[in-house]
């Protein structure tokens, strides 16, 4: 069960990666850019299982009865595919600015 909200989250991530790795189009596609491109995907997956596996350690399931029966339980699942979720973007929104800033052309 450790795993299951970011397996989950999987498909969603797939697609964010595919978007990154294809646009923008207007950037050259040298062999550097590709090399950061890869760094970038592996740096986002490895944020997102890592974060995802340290908030499931740290969700906390309210006893049975404080909030009806076991009722919380979904937190243990849910601040995984949060966390997940919020580190991979966070990643790749940071490889976005600076795959611009390095390749974009520049104004002669």
């Amino acid at each position: 069960m450790r795993y299951l909200a970011i397996l989950l989250l999987a498909p969603w991530l797939l697609i964010l990666g595919w978007a990154f790795w294809s646009y923008p189009k207007s950037l050259p596609r040298t062999r550097m850019r590709r090399s950061f491109d890869v760094a970038a995907l592996l740096l986002a997956a490895f944020a997102a299982v890592e974060c995802a596996s340290r908030a499931f350690d740290t969700a906390t399931v309210p006893a049975v009865g404080q909030y009806g029966p076991a009722s919380g339980a979904i937190w243990q699942q849910v601040l995984p595919a949060l966390y997940g979720y919020g580190a991979c973007v966070v990643v790749l929104v940071l490889a976005l600015i600076v795959r611009q800033l390095v390749w974009r052309p520049h104004a002669r």
